[in-house]
């Protein structure tokens, strides 16, 4: 018994040791080709980043707006155009056919886009921006927020991961909230009008859903980090582009899939986070798994709609 006892620690110990070598060996691989490859675009945004400081004499307040407000209202503004082209006017097939809730929004209701666009301006103009406010002097707080030097990529790499996981938190929570009987019915019913989101709806809300569900979970991380105003800018735009993803209503070959959150505003009791990890925690997902969407909500790779390849079950005849 101690001789086996024995040559299977020997066993462990020489299975772990290689993988541990092997695994440092990767990482240390990884990193240097990372740091090589950065080297070069990191010096170009490092320039661009201080012409843009020097253009505006160091004025923080201005860079602030330009990095925190205008660049992800332009980016929002500009993906979603796209999208509205499609939405109105059916054109070009080659995103309307991937269309995941077929026959809707097919085309897309004039009064109730003209009514989602007024309501996602009022949300940035009087909501989101105001916002900003408190949120500069935070950052001017801690004093490393618009350094002349730009934070190195595995730095904002760990910050993108911690905003993610932030958001995840606390949009799941507060989404549960605003779902509660006594909250839903006065303020998070405007938003499920949409049974059937386009990209612009994303912000469609009532505002107090849109300071506690959609701006809150997003600002957060950047204000327990301390980051620098690019990467406030980069962040802000990637989490504005990525929630009209998963409002688009297309499930479009090499984005992420906005199949759990389309699910979501089907069934309106499923998928309330954006991740999914939670709803995975709490069980929050389950019909969603045993669904012919859970099999789609993947990347999609080639270019035949995933509605094809793995269409929807037929409905039984009554």
């Amino acid at each position: 018994q101690e001789e086996k006892l024995w040559t299977a620690l020997s066993i462990s110990a020489y299975v772990f040791g290689t993988g541990l070598l092997l695994f440092t060996a990767l990482v240390n691989s990884v990193s240097w080709f990372v740091q090589n490859f950065w080297n070069t675009p990191g010096q170009f945004w490092q320039n661009t980043w201080l012409k843009c400081y020097h253009h505006y004499e160091g004025d923080e307040w201005t860079i602030f707006l330009l990095g925190a407000a205008l660049v992800p209202a332009l980016a929002f503004w500009c993906f979603n155009a796209l999208l509205l082209v499609a939405d109105m006017t059916g054109k070009p097939t080659f995103i309307t056919r991937y269309r995941i809730q077929l026959g809707k929004n097919d085309p897309v209701d004039t009064k109730k886009l003209r009514q989602a666009i007024y309501t996602a301006l009022c949300n940035q103009f009087f909501v989101s921006f105001p916002m900003l406010v408190p949120m500069f002097y935070v950052m001017q707080w801690w004093g490393n927020s618009f350094s002349k030097e730009l934070p190195t990529f595995p730095r904002f790499l760990v910050e993108l991961s911690i905003f993610t996981l932030v958001e995840e938190i606390l949009f799941y929570y507060s989404h549960r909230l605003v779902h509660h009987p006594v909250l839903y019915k006065y303020i998070h019913k405007k938003h499920h009008e949409w049974t059937a989101p386009i990209g612009v709806v994303s912000i469609y809300a009532h505002p107090l859903e849109h300071i506690i569900s959609n701006t809150l979970p997003v600002m957060t991380g950047p204000m327990i980090m301390g980051s620098h105003i690019v990467s406030i800018a980069v962040w802000f735009s990637l989490a504005l582009i990525t929630t009209s993803i998963s409002h688009c209503g297309y499930h479009l070959p090499f984005l992420p899939s906005p199949e759990f959150h389309d699910f979501h505003h089907l069934k309106f009791n499923q998928c309330y986070g954006v991740l999914g990890v939670l709803d995975y925690l709490h069980g929050t997902d389950r019909v969603f798994r045993q669904t012919k969407a859970y099999e789609r909500h993947k990347v999609l790779l080639g270019l035949t709609p995933l509605s094809e390849s793995i269409p929807d079950a037929p409905k039984k005849a009554e």
